[in-house]
């Protein structure tokens, strides 16, 4: 195949550190890389190198004539001018405008758009125009499911080479064949997608163990050979000398990381009440059109909330409503007495670029470098340099983990998250899932992360394009198969043929987030229900058991509503309804059997 980009010993630093050396990595037409690593390892350095944005500092980047690359990085900056005259493809780039949910906004200036937007924008311009290798700087930041899995055909769809940066572990082990693992300036090759690099960065793990193990046994038998006296150390050869030296004085390779992202925090009790709300409706303009309608939604204590929906559909006014940060227009929302909200939300771009992160931390009561502020700063990896780093300089995965941080610091409980696994790293966002699990509080979310929504999250529901917020059957399962159906994502790419290469999914890889027919549609995950204490299964247990009891109710409505129906329109409707209503109860069914099972277990 031919190559399309060749990195020869390429290297990048930092002020402070070498983000990597002389690494090589060679694309080739049909290859599917994606590029992992922790936040500050360089992956958007190294997307910029291939996609020749900027020059190595030592090594060379050869490219194939004529190969014309489609690069999206991760803030792009549009030129002035329309939207529609910035994509700039013809009826592909306005295909690509409406299927990422810009295409009412084709006549709109560039500059009124937001950052969000902007990237939208980008991606539209970048997948629309011919190109042999498309090189994405975390594509899918700000799009909703919709847009993902639309997005995920046009990748799978388009010949040509593909480098991927993305925390969708989803799209990662659906649209790569390779993945290339930078940690601590080395580059690591997998064959294979996402799930395959989980398992050989776990066995690289296990033998570097070994390989201490048996370096520190080295180490004690070169050192009693030392320590035999001097008068026989002189007869001793002097290159066995510094070898036992070197052994002796040799030392573990540090961790990418100085130990686990500690996020174990108490928080306030919560009462009976969190949040109620009952015939909200929103508008920004009274006299303009209303974002939210009639919206009727009870949080619990113990709340697992997934919001989702299209991008513009007011998600985010939603969460700001939970907050109080914004009054309704009408109805009520009513919020508990002990409610301590903490929002982490899209805006980190607006922490001023200026400020130092220690600063930042300390906030306006206190002098930076208190000791508790120094230990909150270790605990989220900022160690080092870094609290003396001004966020200018912070990379967009930095500056993500410097906002949880500091809403973390407030001590919430009831935390509130608007998109949170935008730019944070993968290992990140493993540890920050397994927090949820056990989160003491009530947590609400929006996301389009498929495995972060279907890992964290209990109940689904969706806001549509009329403002109203309802219940999603099926869960995240359910809500991708109604998005995929209803906005056709498997229509054919909007540029280029279809290409021969086979994705990770279908040459019977692990998948990430669960199994998926042929077809790609999600199949219904297994109950996950291994974590937790004894009294949390027991409460889960009581949770399920109302939902049982509420499903239970909804079918039998439904049954009762089809006796005496004639019209063969109302009768395809409520049957629709009718078929997810037991599709949900079966769900929770299965989950109850497994609950009561680890219940059982417990207690034994």
């Amino acid at each position: 195949m031919a190559i399309l980009v060749d990195l020869k010993q390429v290297s990048a630093r930092r002020s402070d550190r070498t983000v990597f050396e002389e690494l090589a990595l060679t694309v080739r037409d049909g290859d599917r890389i994606g590029v992992v690593g922790i936040n500050g390892t360089g992956k958007s350095t190294l997307l910029r190198l291939v996609a020749g944005v900027e020059p190595p500092e030592t090594g060379r980047v050869l490219r194939g004539r004529g190969v014309r690359v489609g690069y999206l990085e991760q803030e792009p900056e549009l030129a002035r001018g329309r939207v529609r005259d910035a994509v700039d493809a013809g009826w592909e780039g306005d295909a690509a405008l409406e299927r990422l949910g810009m295409g009412r906004r084709s006549d709109a200036d560039v500059a009124e758009l937001s950052g969000g937007q902007a990237k939208r924008v980008a991606l539209a311009a970048v997948l629309a125009r011919p190109a042999e290798l498309l090189v994405l700087d975390e594509p899918t930041n700000h799009l909703d499911l919709g847009a993902v899995a639309w997005l995920e055909v046009q990748l799978l769809g388009r010949p040509g080479g593909l480098v991927l940066v993305s925390h969708d572990r989803h799209l990662l082990d659906r649209c790569t064949t390779r993945m290339l693992e930078l940690d601590r300036g080395r580059g690591y090759v997998h064959e294979g997608g996402y799930a395959s690099y989980l398992e050989a960065r776990a066995e690289r793990e296990e033998l570097a163990v070994s390989a201490e193990r048996s370096r520190r046994n080295l180490a004690r038998r070169e050192l009693a050979w030392l320590r035999r006296g001097a008068p026989a150390r002189t007869r001793k050869p002097q290159a066995r000398i510094d070898a036992a030296t070197r052994v002796v004085e040799g030392r573990a390779e540090p961790p990418a990381r100085a130990g686990e992202l500690a996020l174990g925090f108490r928080t306030p009790r919560l009462g009976d009440k969190v949040v109620e709300m009952a015939g909200v409706a929103f508008a920004y303009d009274a006299a303009g059109p209303l974002v939210l309608a009639e919206v009727d939604l009870v949080l619990d204590p113990r709340e697992r909330l997934g919001v989702v929906g299209a991008n513009g559909t007011g998600k985010s006014t939603l969460l700001d409503l939970v907050c109080a940060r914004r009054a309704p227009t009408a109805g009520t929302v009513q919020v508990g007495r002990t409610v301590v909200c903490g929002y982490y939300d899209q805006k980190s771009a607006e922490l001023d670029p200026a400020a130092r992160v220690r600063d930042l931390v300390a906030g306006p009561t206190r002098a930076p470098g208190a000791p508790e502020d120094v230990a909150l700063m270790e605990r989220f990896w900022f160690t080092g340099e870094l609290p003396f780093a001004r966020v200018g300089t912070l990379s967009g995965g930095e500056r993500r983990r410097l906002q949880l941080l500091l809403v973390l610091a407030g001590r919430p409980n009831l935390l509130v998250l608007d998109e949170p696994t935008n730019d944070l790293d993968l290992d990140t966002l493993r540890i920050l899932e397994d927090f949820l699990e056990d989160w003491p509080g009530a947590l609400v979310v929006v996301s389009h992360d498929r495995t972060f929504l279907d890992r964290v999250t209990e109940r689904l529901v969706a806001v549509d394009e009329t403002g109203r917020v309802a219940a999603v059957p099926g869960g995240v399962a359910g809500w991708v198969e109604q998005v995929t159906r209803r906005d056709g994502a498997a229509s054919a790419p909007v540029a280029g043929s279809v290409s021969p290469v086979r994705p990770a999914a279908q040459r019977g890889s692990p998948r990430a987030g669960g199994p998926v027919t042929p077809a790609g549609s999600p199949r219904r995950r297994q109950p996950d229900v291994e974590q937790g204490s004894p009294s949390t299964i027991a409460y889960r247990l009581r949770q399920v058991e109302k939902d049982l009891a509420r499903l239970a109710r909804r079918r039998d409505e439904l049954v009762e509503a089809m006796r005496g129906l004639v019209d063969h329109v109302e009768l395809a409707r409520v049957g629709s309804d009718l078929a997810a209503a037991q599709a949900s109860l079966d769900e929770a069914e299965e989950r109850w059997i497994a609950l009561a099972e680890l219940a059982e277990a417990a207690k034994g």
